[in-house]
């Protein structure tokens, strides 16, 4: 079973890099976008059938490993 997570920096957390890309985007004519945020995406292919038990995995894997929960959030799905 598949299963995406994405790892995102929490609001009010400063990400110089999405600021770089919204500053970019503006220089471009782009004066209508508001913000950006950035997040990455992670494709989990879990051996498992059963969906609650495998995104009860991938939320011990968010929690344990793939996002830093002080200054990050996540959010999992089945795909």
């Amino acid at each position: 079973m598949q299963i995406k997570a994405v790892v995102s920096l929490k609001n009010g957390v400063l990400d110089p890099q999405a600021k770089a890309i919204h500053h970019a985007l503006n220089t471009h004519g782009f004066e209508s976008l508001k913000g950006v945020r950035l997040a990455r995406e992670i494709l989990l292919d879990l051996d498992i059938v059963d969906e609650a038990q495998a995104l009860k995995i991938a939320k011990e894997m968010c929690e344990e490993l793939l996002a830093n929960l002080v200054i990050e959030e996540y959010q999992i799905e089945r795909v």
